[in-house]
């Protein structure tokens, strides 16, 4: 015979399938017909485009109801146009989400004035990359490693002041006396590459991923085209074992400017979601995207864009804001304030 705790174990289980089984339906029910909208902060072709394609192709199969996913470009001041209107304007009911820039966390403390959002009330619902930024330069410019930029002028390209291929690259020429003038304003990497092949520029600095996705062939041969100079990021890229870090050059005074920066990394190439969505729902999509991150087909799609797959939950990635946030110093964003856009 049961025990009365065995029953009411019993029937709370029961409750809870019941529960849940509804919670699908209606989750199920909403997103059924509708559409989902992933907005890419900056244009066609970059790894943040890339990625946000394939997500869209492979999404919506998770989510119960199957939604259509769609992407949509919204470039603007390094990307920080996208974030503050997926945090301010977008719908808030689960149909508008956006692959987060990997500098959401320090634009919001060194330009709150510019930074309409709060990093960690976003939903982050995972990533499926983590990234350093590598500094890559063309080889006839006579620079073969990081000590020739300190006699060598060089000009880089990038988009806004907002993103890590201009906070970056700044840090490093500040912190190891580079001569380098810095050109921002191309749309996204693929511009900004293109002006490197066609000699505008001699620099830029991206995640190895778009490096490697894009222009492969630059780094192969006896006499490369360009040669991958320093990495900035939380550990070393495992595709650059010799490439040094830039925490490894500086002054042990200056290794929190570093850190804070090399924040960025473990953000990655994912999904956020604004505030206000329901609770239900970004459990849902969370489970989604796990659901995503290991589904064969959808890492065969991104080996075949010759993009990585480093899979992290929303849950991991929205602790990975919040202690970020809680973590920087005012002193160590002053400076580094100072040091990248001087003031």
């Amino acid at each position: 015979m049961f025990k009365s705790s065995h029953i009411a174990l019993t029937a709370a289980i029961l409750t809870g399938l019941v529960v849940s089984t509804a919670a699908k339906a209606d989750i199920a029910e909403f997103y059924k017909g509708k559409t989902i909208t992933i907005a890419i902060p900056y244009g066609p072709g970059g790894t943040y485009d890339k990625y946000g394609s394939t997500f869209a192709n492979h999404l919506g199969k998770h989510i119960p109801g199957n939604p259509n996913v769609i992407v949509q470009h919204r470039p603007g001041a390094g990307g920080a146009k996208a974030m503050n209107y997926t945090y301010n304007a977008a719908p808030k009911n689960g149909t508008f989400g956006m692959v987060p820039l990997d500098a959401a966390v320090v634009n919001q403390l060194l330009r709150p004035d510019r930074m309409r959002y709060d990093a960690s009330k976003f939903q982050w619902l995972g990533s499926s990359n983590q990234t350093n930024s590598v500094m890559v330069v063309r080889s006839d410019s006579g620079v073969k490693k990081w000590q020739d930029l300190r006699k060598v002028n060089i000009i880089g390209a990038g988009s806004g002041k907002f993103n890590s291929g201009y906070m970056n690259p700044k840090l490093m020429s500040v912190l190891l006396g580079f001569k380098m003038r810095y050109i921002s304003g191309y749309k996204g990497s693929s511009r900004s590459i293109l002006a490197i092949e066609q000699g505008e520029a001699q620099m830029s600095s991206f995640n190895w991923l778009t490096w490697d996705s894009k222009v492969p062939h630059w780094f192969k041969g006896k006499r490369p085209f360009a040669r991958a100079i320093l990495q900035n990021g939380v550990d070393k890229d495992p595709a650059l074992p010799d490439i040094p870090m830039l925490a490894d050059l500086v002054k042990e005074s200056e290794k929190p400017l570093v850190a804070f920066i090399a924040s960025m990394g473990p953000i990655g190439r994912g999904v956020t979601m604004p505030p206000g969505v329901s609770k239900a729902r970004i459990t849902a999509l969370r489970k989604a995207y796990d659901k995503m991150n290991a589904d064969p087909a959808f890492e065969a799609e991104l080996k075949k864009r010759r993009l990585r797959l480093i899979a992290s939950s929303g849950e991991k990635i929205q602790s990975i804001v919040n202690k970020a946030l809680k973590a920087s110093s005012p002193a160590v964003i002053k400076e580094v304030r100072k040091l990248i856009f001087g003031k």
